[in-house]
């Protein structure tokens, strides 16, 4: 608690940078050479990257301001549902693995924008309950 508020927000803003970068990068949605999309890209695709990430280093921040973290579990589950929300359906080899690149087009592929939605909604009730739990916050 003596730390000093700084590195706390640079680890935070790395954190959400980081996970933008490398979730875009692996989901084709910052453009790379070595990976290629194969569903088109749109905004609320952009939208749930980034409200992922900036959700991510947000918890980072806010779990480093106490001493007794809560929400890890939920927030891993936020990332993944949220990679999930934004990622390019037939890309993804899990669920490829499972299912078919024609099945994930029809049944998967429309759920995305309320899986993204969810997905925000669970990360900004989880730290709606961490800041209430926080004294430090």
């Amino acid at each position: 608690m003596t730390d000093f508020p700084r590195p706390r927000l640079l680890r935070s803003l790395g954190v959400g940078a980081g996970a933008f970068l490398l979730f875009g990068v692996v989901t084709g949605l910052v453009p790379n050479p070595v990976y290629v999309r194969m569903v088109a890209r749109t905004p609320a695709d952009y939208l749930f990257l980034t409200a992922t990430a900036t959700f991510a280093g947000a918890f980072t921040y806010q779990r480093s301001l106490t001493a007794d973290p809560i929400g890890d579990r939920y927030a891993a589950g936020g990332l993944v549902g949220g990679f999930l929300a934004f990622g390019c359906p037939i890309c993804n080899a899990v669920l490829l693995a499972l299912f078919s690149s024609s099945a994930l087009m029809t049944h998967f592929d429309p759920l995305r924008p309320l899986l993204g939605t969810v997905s925000v909604l669970s990360f900004a009730g989880l730290l709606y309950y961490q800041r209430r739990r926080c004294e430090a916050c």
